[in-house]
């Protein structure tokens, strides 16, 4: 039976939801198998009228997280049923709705309602929902520039209501949104400080009082402005402006605003990355001067002209260089004071559709959550499953162990330096970056401020001449010159890889300007196969909603023998063990057991036998079609036998027609996140990247690369 947490906020304006979220990515974090129940919609633009109820919790949940999460109810429905003194019924619908929650999950998190002003109903269905449902309670309070007596009292009361015997325990409480200068934030694994902490500390003394309570502190979320940051077409809709130029609205963050009628000298200082300039319409030169700086590569979040006043259409001309870079032009009959005045009072609340943002917030609130003390709570024997977030956290988190070096060839590409200075600034990876030290230090001014110190940069006139006499060794078979070498090692895919092969790096990432034949042709050259190793092949992490798995071979091999199918498959299930996932492998075919014939069954058939001889120790199967081996009711009627039928991790296919256009349809059709290509076989990793693929796709194909360095360590 799984573990119940009703989450309940102390007072208002705590950030249940953010608190909520990220509660249950932490706990998915560590492999448990989390549901979602939210019994009553709270949201603004529904809570007082009679359309349906729509709940931002629920929708996050569902499209972030891929649960399914029972519809919630009104909560006019709930008041008024409690108003009539009908607390049982309500509470038989919450049963009702809470039977539809995951059948498998192994902890329950539920939302409490929100107190708001005139509710005199919210906090006794909180303590009826939990009671009802037999949770263990965890309350979320925020100082908010509380003195420590006014937070005490607002735990106090809240615990007070639930601490009758026969309601359920308090396991402990979440502090949020805690404002603090000059001082670390506090973690639940630390003591508390004995400091009298005074000056411009705004909570730290508050939090010092309240960690002497005997409830559990479970965790300390600190107020960051980044995850408060607005989107332009935010802004847009809530000023109800004028859209003079769209750009892009819809990712462009407000960081920090100005208000400007100054005179360009005395405003310039003020056009950083991310600033919403606010000035008259009338006001050309500071329009054109937003401009310039777009142009010259400051991301400004865009700009409002006031006063009903817009820009003469030749400066509105001269302008659309800088249009074009995405700076979004808003337009608005308010004067510039109502106009600041307005942006002041906009909520903080995360939009439906902002799920950027959501999850920067999700993310910041689970690492701050002790997991493993709450995992202890539950105390769950189940085996856990990798779920798409826990894959990620593992993977990032073994890189950091790994300590590896990965060498970068298109070391100016823009998504590539900012992957490299995110990998640098958490520790993933130490970054090598080929190229031009101007241009590449130039491209990082533009896209992250600078690049971080750690990162390495290497030009390839002042080193190519250490590299040709190895590649001569090396190819010396093929009758490769001097001169051919050094031809050869103008490509800094070449150069990379020949760094890689003599054991000053660890792994290579490249593709994001290149093709995969540029990138693996010289891996296949230069580093080669492992012993052993018949072939060399590729897999995918497919992020499914409630778990990754791997999908091989859909990137190199077009028609592999029966022997090479063996050996993909061998090597898929390995890739599976080094990351984590438990390898259940299921050899794929458009047919079933023995239920079909033909030269290309009969190749998954022979390949099958193979591997089953090479490694007895493997849950392995074979033929089997693709909804036998992924869906149980299915393979309960097709290969009731088989051992891994309905529940496989790795899904081999039988050649790369089949695999691309699987992992595709998947990856599109379902909105799933892949990881890879990441080739396997070789003696040391060189992995590909989409030239499509975002800043993420590279940072964690970086991680899967370091990974991969630490079951690959010999020198050629």
């Amino acid at each position: 039976m799984a573990k119940v947490f009703f989450v309940a906020p102390a007072s208002a304006n705590v950030g249940l939801t953010s608190i909520c979220l990220g509660l249950m990515r932490a706990l998915d974090n560590i492999g448990l198998r989390v549901a979602f129940f939210k019994p009553f919609a709270q949201s603004a633009d529904t809570q007082d009228t009679d359309a349906p109820p729509i709940d931002r919790s629920v929708i996050f949940a569902r499209e972030l997280m891929g649960l399914k999460v029972p519809a919630p109810l009104s909560v006019r429905f709930g008041h008024d049923l409690t108003s009539r003194g009908e607390s049982s019924l309500l509470m038989e619908h919450v049963i009702g709705q809470f039977e539809n929650i995951e059948e498998d999950a192994e902890v329950v998190i539920v939302e409490g309602l929100v107190p708001h002003l005139g509710d005199d109903y919210g906090a006794s269905i909180n303590v009826a929902v939990a009671r009802t449902l037999n949770s263990e309670v965890i309350l979320v309070a925020s100082p908010q520039g509380l003195q420590a007596k006014e937070l005490e009292e607002h735990l106090e009361l809240s615990e007070r209501l639930f601490a009758d015997p026969s309601d359920p325990n308090i396991v402990g409480y979440i502090l949020n949104k805690i404002r603090q200068t000059g001082l670390t934030t506090y973690h639940p694994t630390e003591s508390a400080p004995q400091d009298d902490f005074t000056g411009a500390v705004d909570d730290s003394k508050t939090i010092s009082m309240v960690l002497k309570r005997d409830t559990r502190l479970l965790g300390t979320v600190p107020w960051q402005p980044l995850l408060m940051a607005q989107r332009m077409s935010d802004v847009a809709k809530s000023l109800k402006t004028r859209v003079l130029n769209l750009g892009d609205a819809d990712n462009r963050r407000v960081l920090r605003v100005t208000v400007c009628a100054r005179t360009l000298p005395n405003m310039v200082d003020t056009l950083k990355p991310g600033t919403l300039v606010i000035t008259p319409g009338d006001r050309e030169d500071i329009m054109v001067a937003c401009c310039m700086a777009a142009i010259t590569g400051v991301p400004l979040a865009g700009m409002i002209l006031t006063g009903g006043l817009e820009p003469d259409s030749r400066i509105v001309k001269l302008c659309m260089r800088a249009f074009d870079t995405g700076m979004t032009i808003l337009s608005t009959t308010a004067d510039t004071y109502a106009t600041a005045n307005h942006l002041s009072r906009i909520g903080i609340e995360v939009p439906a559709d902002d799920f950027d943002r959501l999850e920067l917030v999700i993310t910041s609130v689970a690492e701050e959550i002790d997991v493993d003390w709450l995992s202890n709570r539950i105390k769950t024997k189940r085996k856990p499953r990798v779920s798409p977030a826990a894959f990620r956290y593992q993977l990032t988190k073994r890189a950091r162990e790994a300590n590896k070096t990965i060498i970068l060839p298109e070391g100016n590409e823009p998504r590539t330096i900012q992957a490299a200075n995110i990998c640098s600034e958490r520790g993933i990876a130490k970054c090598i970056l080929i190229g031009k030290e101007r241009e590449i230090r130039n491209v990082a001014a533009v896209q992250c401020g600078e690049l971080h110190s750690s990162i390495k940069i290497v030009e390839p006139p002042s080193v190519i001449h250490k590299y040709i006499q190895p590649m001569v060794t090396l190819r010396k078979h093929k009758g490769l010159t001097r001169q051919m070498a050094e031809a050869q090692l103008e490509d800094r895919v070449v150069l990379g890889t020949m760094m890689l092969a003599l054991g000053e790096v660890d792994g290579l990432v490249s593709g994001a300007v290149h093709t995969t034949a540029n990138t693996v042709r010289p891996a296949l050259q230069l580093i080669k196969a492992r012993p052993g190793c018949r072939i060399v092949s590729s897999v995918f992490f497919m992020c499914l909603p409630k778990q990754v798995v791997v999908y091989g071979d859909c990137a190199i091999n077009p028609d592999p023998s029966a022997e090479e199918l063996a050996d993909i498959a061998l090597q898929c299930a390995d890739s599976a063990i080094l990351f984590g996932i438990d390898p259940k492998v299921a050899m794929l075919s458009y047919s079933t057991g023995t239920s079909g014939t033909g030269s290309d069954v009969d190749k998954v058939r022979t390949a099958t036998a193979l591997a089953k001889e090479q490694r007895p120790d493997l849950l392995l199967d074979g033929p089997l079609q693709y909804d036998a081996a992924a869906i149980e009711d299915v393979a309960a009627s097709k290969a009731p036998d088989s051992p891994v039928a309905g529940q496989t991790t790795v899904f081999v296919f039988p050649d790369l027609n089949t695999g691309n256009t699987t992992y595709k349809a998947v990856q599109r059709s379902a909105n799933v996140v892949s990881m890879g290509p990441m080739l396997q076989g070789l003696k040391k990793p060189v992995n590909d990247l989409s030239r499509g693929a975002l800043v993420e796709d590279i940072v964690f194909t970086i991680a899967l690369t370091a990974v991969q360095a630490t079951q690959n360590t010999d020198v050629l």
